[in-house]
């Protein structure tokens, strides 16, 4: 039986474990609604909320989620809200990526899916505001805008952007000129694109983490990590040459050459199991350690190989996803910690990771479940639905809070009190939940991903044709 919902229609039954994610999905939009409407982030512990930008980024996070999960009542008391209450005119700093990522992301692939104009209409809103971050000596942008005034500024403490940052706005701002017509969003990105691309710094294809915007030039040389500050680099160039329909060959050229330097300089063995890690690079110096935040490189890997990259890329996908999955399997709570360290020699407990105390904690993030629904999606190998289940089912059990929503946690290796730290992140709605019912879905044409690139936050925008 199809069931439908508006333009999206399920061509295979909803299976149990897709119940599940629903199900879980509502419990966090319960506890949202209750005590956060309309702002930020739930603090499902407390029963209050909390503001980054006062912009409601939990509710458009997870506006295209919920018409993926079918669930219409929900998508419609929302749309009100956006309809009503959402306004940008507001005196407030707002992080360029973050914003572009979330809200012009989220509404971008809310207008696709629904296409409904409204959500077009705040896309383009949103979008004109964040242009002052372009406005710097170099093009580069800066961190942060007020949306409000149209002013823009570097962080109070650098005037440093993160390469990242930088780099993971431009299938959002493409799409957007695509859609209004005016070049413009696409001009001030494919500028940094290009400038990047010409950069010196870089080591075999791998950026360092930070770029200044006086002089355009890379700042912090030496240091290299697929971790914070520049993962979503590579994943963007991937993904900008599958949005151009594959016309744009520059963004595979540095990609295939990123991947090489990957392999060469970051790509190491744990011991005793050995397990396919991805380290950090210091000045020469390699430390083991690895962000949980590496996890979105299997699922990267793997839609590369699917579009016609050499086989090795799979290959090294599926023993990465693997470690990623080790990461949590191997903790108490069967939840991962946000940085892992690998054992290079034996250790004594003979376990390969090795967690510090600063970074027990676990919020909710979706990269790891990002790269078991590309994995399962070209594979077919359903061990990886199974891995999914795991977690779906450790974060009913230790982040799962009575009154609705799901909380971060302090401590992944005490079950008995991973201590709660009273935060939702708009990412467990936007990606995580919808990451896990795509995995637990047996219908490729559902998102079909010969037809739609996923931003970094999971909002699904649709391949160029033409």
């Amino acid at each position: 039986m199809t069931k439908s919902f508006g333009k999206l229609t399920y061509k295979v039954p909803i299976s149990e474990r897709q119940e599940a994610v629903i199900e879980a999905f509502q419990h966090a939009w319960k506890g949202y609604k209750q005590f956060a409407w309309g702002h930020d982030e739930l603090k499902p512990i407390s029963k209050a909320y909390s503001e980054w930008f006062g912009l409601g980024l939990t509710l458009i996070d997870a506006l295209d989620t919920m018409w993926i999960l079918g669930l219409k009542e929900e998508f419609q008391e929302a749309r009100a809200w956006v309809a009503t209450e959402l306004t940008f005119d507001k005196n407030v700093d707002v992080n360029l990526f973050e914003s572009t990522i979330r809200i012009l992301g989220g509404l971008l692939s809310t207008y696709h899916l629904t296409q409904d104009p409204l959500f077009l209409d705040k896309a383009k809103d949103i979008g004109t505001r964040l242009l002052p971050a372009f406005n710097t000596p170099s093009k580069v942008p800066y961190s942060d805008v007020n949306i409000g005034k149209g002013t823009a500024h570097p962080p109070r403490w650098t005037s440093d952007s993160t390469v990242a940052e930088v780099t993971s706005v431009q299938l959002e701002f493409r799409e957007l000129s695509r859609l209004t017509g005016d070049e413009t969003f696409k001009k001030v990105v494919d500028h940094v694109t290009q400038h990047v691309h010409t950069l010196s710094g870089k080591r075999e294809g791998l950026v360092p983490m930070f770029i200044n915007t006086n002089s355009g030039q890379f700042s912090h040389l030496g240091v290299f990590t697929l971790g914070a500050r520049a993962d979503s680099y590579y994943e963007y160039l991937l993904k900008q040459w599958l949005q151009s329909g594959k016309k744009e060959t520059t963004f595979l050229e540095d990609y295939m050459q990123a991947i090489e330097g990957v392999k060469k300089n970051l790509l190491r063995k744990s011991q005793p199991s050995g397990l396919t890690f991805v380290g950090e690079l210091s000045h020469g110096h390699f430390s083991p350690k690895m962000d949980h935040l590496v996890c979105f490189l299997p699922g990267t890997l793997a839609l590369g190989a699917h579009n016609g990259i050499t086989s090795d890329h799979m290959e090294t996908a599926v023993a990465l996803m693997e470690t990623c999955y080790q990461m949590y399997k191997q903790m108490d709570t069967g939840l991962s910690p946000e940085i892992s360290h690998f054992f290079l020699h034996g250790s004594t407990g003979g376990k390969d990771i090795d967690v510090k105390t600063a970074d027990r904690h676990n919020l909710l993030r979706p990269e790891t479940v990002e790269s078991l629904f590309y994995l399962y999606r070209f594979t077919g190998d359903t061990k990886y639905q199974d891995w999914g289940w795991e977690i779906l089912q450790n974060f009913n059990k230790f982040t799962r809070v009575p009154s609705g929503g799901y909380t971060s946690i302090n401590n992944v290796q005490n079950p008995s009190n991973p201590e709660p730290r009273d935060k939702m992140e708009s990412f467990f709605l936007g990606e995580t939940l919808k990451y896990l019912f795509l995995l637990f879905s047996d219908d490729v044409d559902l998102l079909n991903l010969d037809k739609f690139v996923f931003n970094t936050e999971a909002h699904p925008l649709p391949i160029w044709t033409s």
